[in-house]
């Protein structure tokens, strides 16, 4: 819980100062799909790990390391 305040934090900043396609937003969305794969919550980590996906195709391109491992962890939720 205290890893998801922080990140929920983190979400909130990047969304003022970098807008809502960037991709250290993506990363905070990643994170969060992590602690509620590990809470068990699948479908919150569905949604965030979606969110991650999204901007990392737009914005780094399908190939890109980070679009990769975010399209591997969705498929093996």
């Amino acid at each position: 819980e205290e890893a998801l305040s922080y990140y929920s934090k983190d979400l909130n900043i990047g969304l003022k100062a970098l807008g809502s396609d960037h991709p250290s937003v993506g990363s905070t969305y990643n994170n969060m799909a992590l602690v509620y794969k590990k809470q068990g919550d699948k479908g919150k980590a569905k949604d965030f790990f979606e969110k991650a996906l999204r901007i990392f195709q737009e914005k780094l391109g399908d190939d890109h390391p980070h679009t990769k491992i975010v399209q591997e962890l969705l498929n093996n939720l």
